[in-house]
């Protein structure tokens, strides 16, 4: 990495460090995770901008702090589906006829399957992930997600579309 990029991040970090952590602690409620977060948000932008000239660093580096606490909180709420799937309901044996209707094989099938979503999810340019993220964990509408990212809705139909696609083409090559 050059100087002058070396330089921008430590700027960054020295200007908007604690300020990010803050922004990330309000968005999955953890100040410990939220300096992880912040963390891997300048490691993201370092590559990024080691790729190219970023127009606007400090925006994309909030920009990734969010899709990677937005991830997180998804995986989250996932492993807790999951979890809760798996545990017997109340009064219920592990022995029960019908808590058994998951086999190792389709549990291994889903499993693949999620990971092969969340690969389609990390593949995605930042505004098409953020985009359908925003839309499919949040539940905002098109023409709010439009407003959020400051573009036009017909833009966000875009996004969601090719988000959709992606996911939808690794899932089928997955299985």
């Amino acid at each position: 990495m050059n100087k002058a990029r070396k330089t921008l991040l430590e700027r960054l970090f020295a200007e908007h460090g604690q300020a990010l952590v803050r922004f990330v602690a309000r968005i999955v409620r953890s100040t410990e995770d939220a300096e992880d977060i912040a963390q891997h948000a300048y490691l993201r932008l370092q590559k990024l901008s080691d790729e190219k000239e970023l127009d606007n660093p400090r925006a994309y580096l909030y920009q990734i702090a969010n899709n990677l606490a937005v991830d997180q909180l998804r995986r989250g709420k996932l492993h807790m589906e999951y979890v809760s799937q798996q545990l017997p309901a109340e009064g219920e044996t592990v022995g029960d006829d019908h808590a058994d209707h998951q086999s190792p094989e389709r549990v291994l099938a889903a499993r693949q399957q999620l990971q092969s979503i969340y690969d389609a999810m990390d593949s995605l340019p930042l505004k098409c992930r953020q985009a359908f993220l925003l839309h499919r964990t949040r539940g905002l509408s098109y023409s709010e997600i439009a407003h959020e990212m400051n573009t036009s809705v017909s833009s966000v139909e875009k996004y969601i579309l090719q988000a959709l696609k992606v996911c939808r083409r690794r899932v089928e090559r997955g299985h």
